[in-house]
């Protein structure tokens, strides 16, 4: 990838746009089950908008990030690291992790934290084709009863939910929407 092609693709008003993102991504933390729409970011292939605004918002030169095969590409790698500086790791080091489900599979291979220091896990930003607020139901702090969303693999983030206060979270995007499913989340069938 050319170095100008690395250049383009960030927020064109860093500061009010970061607000923008982190507002979004704080509301789907917040609120799982809810689907928010961000702009702001025209990352690189395969990077959709929403993964771009997460990047963007969230990482820095102190944030390690994996990128899962899916999305392990030079064009990736040269637009991370000139928007955010971030380092790249192995998935047993990662703050983040980015790709589709499948390519972040298996979970067990990221840290969930201790119990002394729980927020040491990592936040995985999965690559879907579409959020849709139907499919597996939702319960928990920010749901007044229930919520629903799809899921990837309802299954393995009830799972992953069942060792609160351990375990990853989980940042959804697909296009220019992001959805997010924290660890305090219990998942059912609906």
């Amino acid at each position: 990838m050319s170095t100008i092609a690395a250049m383009k693709g960030g927020f064109n008003d860093p500061a009010v746009d970061a607000a923008h993102g982190f507002r979004a991504l704080l509301n789907a933390m917040a609120m799982p089950g809810a689907i928010n729409d961000v702009t702001g970011a025209v990352p690189v292939a395969p990077l959709s908008v929403a993964a771009g605004v997460a990047i963007l918002t969230l990482c820095d030169p102190e944030t390690p990030v994996y990128l899962a095969p899916s999305h392990d590409t030079d064009a990736v790698r040269d637009w991370i690291t000139f928007h955010t500086g971030a380092p790249f790791v192995g998935p047993s080091h990662a703050a983040f992790a980015i790709g589709t489900w499948e390519a972040l599979m298996p979970l067990d291979q990221f840290p969930i934290g201790t119990p002394e220091y729980p927020d040491r896990s990592t936040t995985l930003i999965v690559e879907m084709d579409a959020l849709a607020q139907t499919g597996a139901t939702l319960r928990g702090p920010g749901i007044r009863e229930t919520a629903q969303l799809n899921l990837p693999d309802a299954g393995a983030m009830a799972d992953n939910a069942a060792l609160f206060p351990l375990g990853v979270d989980f940042i959804l995007t697909a296009g220019a929407q992001v959805a997010a499913l924290p660890r305090s989340t219990k998942i059912g069938e609906r």
